[in-house]
């Protein structure tokens, strides 16, 4: 369908707040309290900023109709109190039940991803989640073979130099990568800690900014887990190897168009944290 954007008449009393919140700056006015006008339509990257911006409902944009569009008050977000201490309080936590995590919980958290701001607005963000126990366990096991792998080559004394060049900080992951290995040979997955379910948020590999945009969604989606009272933690073992492994198997094996960027280890809590813990004090430098 064809982008149409215009300006109701009617209903416009020219406060200018749309001229001023486009990123694209394809609505101008000409002089204060001027008719707003719309320039250049094909740079809209469909933010939808003029319409959520607009008082009285003026502005009609194709991709935002009045179904799409939600009044609210900001009265009703969380107190600045409340949210610093969801800040404080979320911590990875590994100690999974045998409990499944809801369905409707777990797209509960993509929707709060979903809504993470994109670069240009791109939106091409995807979200895969795995719950099936045969999948879980290909995750595990092609983070060890790619781990193996990189072992292999560090403890070849033909290939050490030339690792030690490229990667001179790669050594010390050997006695990390001999315990994952070791573990999981005696039934201990230290890689996804017998979570019930992964979201893997993923980006078409062309995508400039698709590492950026995939971990902006997994601050929201962590987020929504902690107040749903859903344990979680980065899966940063499965997405080094996936860096290390640069060939998409992991993304083939799930049938995954592009790359992944971020994963989220989920399952129902063991146990909860009672206390929060001060980090260390934060340096700012002002200018």
């Amino acid at each position: 369908m064809e982008l149409t954007l215009d300006i109701n008449p009617e209903k416009c009393i020219r406060c200018g707040e749309c001229v001023k919140i486009c990123p694209s700056m394809i609505l101008r006015q000409e002089e204060k309290k001027g008719k707003v006008k719309v320039r250049e339509l094909q740079n809209c990257i469909v933010c939808g900023h003029c319409v959520a911006v607009c008082p009285t409902e003026a502005v009609r944009h194709s991709e935002f109709p009045a179904e799409k569009v939600h009044a609210f008050r900001y009265e009703d977000y969380p107190a600045p109190d409340q949210m610093m201490l969801l800040l404080k309080a979320r911590r990875s936590n590994r100690a999974f039940s045998d409990k499944p995590v809801p369905p409707e919980m777990l797209m509960q958290i993509v929707e709060a991803a979903h809504r993470a701001p994109t670069a240009s607005n791109a939106q091409e963000l995807g979200y895969t989640i795995v719950t099936d126990p045969a999948k879980l366990r290909l995750i595990t096991a092609f983070t060890l073979d790619v781990f193996r792998s990189a072992l292999k080559k560090m403890q070849n004394p033909l290939l050490t130099p030339l690792v030690k060049w490229l990667m001179p900080d790669a050594f010390r992951y050997i006695p990390v990568f001999e315990r994952l290995l070791q573990e999981d040979a005696v039934g201990n997955d230290l890689i996804l800690r017998k979570a019930k379910a992964v979201l893997f948020i993923h980006a078409p590999r062309e995508s400039r900014f698709g590492c950026q945009d995939a971990n902006l969604a997994y601050q929201n989606g962590s987020l929504m887990a902690e107040c749903l009272g859903i344990s979680q933690f980065y899966t940063g073992f499965v997405c080094s190897a996936i860096e290390q492994e640069k060939k998409g198997g992991l993304e083939k094996a799930l049938e995954i168009e592009g790359k992944i960027y971020a994963g989220m280890a989920l399952g129902m809590p063991a146990f909860r944290y009672r206390n929060y813990i001060d980090r260390k004090e934060v340096e700012v430098r002002r200018w």
